[in-house]
């Protein structure tokens, strides 16, 4: 008898803009939920990325674990997050990562909605994560299941504004994980257009950044989200009345390309 043929693999996400007032709004039994993206990159082979909201008193799920990693921007509200017994409290600007396999949840712990940001990736090395978990595995120099308080960190001025670093480490799955949060002044760039092979995410925090992929300018504000293709050319630009500011996340992986070169 004749096989079918097998289902197609999505196709890879290239460099993309996510503007926050497209995102479809889908009601849940606890708030809402926006999807944003589910498909492999270049680096990784599995990237997933959605919004919830969390109305006051509601949790995400009871606390789970997944080989796959995770981190989470909060937008707004407050989140209790629970990860292996422990829990701490989060606001807005916060990052949360989850290590492989290490339990964790959160509960909207605030009066008012939760809104957070969530990203979900899946490398080569995803596969031989340790299934006790990355705490109780005790990985000399991986990164572990962290809540970085908005609150508690360092500020430094810039020429341009100010900059948070959040973190640089290797992970479980990920050869690097570097986070790091710009405030821009009204007008200003923080560095020329430029390509590196390291795949990027940023997630605008406030005000309205302009962005220009391969030539193309888009606009984004509050809760967008840029995704920066491995060596594609872009830059940003503070284009509102107020400062702007963003997350900043690259990875690499072992399927990370080699840096493009010019012609």
């Amino acid at each position: 008898m004749a096989q079918s043929p097998a289902p197609a693999l999505p196709a890879q996400l290239g460099s993309k803009v996510f503007v926050w007032d497209d995102l479809k709004v889908v009601p849940t039994a606890t708030g809402l939920r926006r999807d944003v993206v589910d498909r492999p990159t270049a680096t990784f082979e599995k990237f997933e990325s959605h919004v919830t909201t969390l109305n006051p008193g509601k949790s995400s799920h009871p606390p789970h674990k997944h080989a796959r990693e995770e981190f989470i921007i909060v937008k707004e509200g407050t989140l209790e997050v629970h990860i292996n017994g422990r829990v701490q409290r989060a606001g807005p600007g916060s990052v949360l990562f989850y290590a492989s396999n290490d339990l964790h949840s959160v509960t909207n712990a605030g009066p008012t909605p939760a809104t957070y940001l969530v990203f979900n990736y899946e490398t080569v090395a995803t596969r031989t994560a340790p299934a006790e978990g990355a705490a109780a595995a005790n990985l000399p120099g991986k990164l572990p299941s962290t809540v970085f308080d908005w609150e508690k960190l360092p500020v430094k001025t810039t020429r341009t504004g100010a900059r948070r670093e959040v973190m640089n480490s290797p992970t479980v799955t990920c050869a690097n994980l570097e986070c790091h949060i710009t405030t821009l002044s009204p007008g200003e760039v923080p560095h020329a257009a430029h390509r590196h092979p390291d795949e990027e995410i940023v997630i605008v925090k406030e005000g309205v950044m302009a962005v220009t992929i391969n030539g193309v300018t888009n606009r984004g504000g509050p809760g967008s989200i840029f995704f920066f293709g491995s060596n594609d050319e872009h830059g940003m630009r503070n284009v509102g009345g107020t400062t702007a500011t963003y997350h900043v996340v690259r990875i690499v992986t072992a399927a990370t390309p080699k840096a493009a070169t010019k012609s």
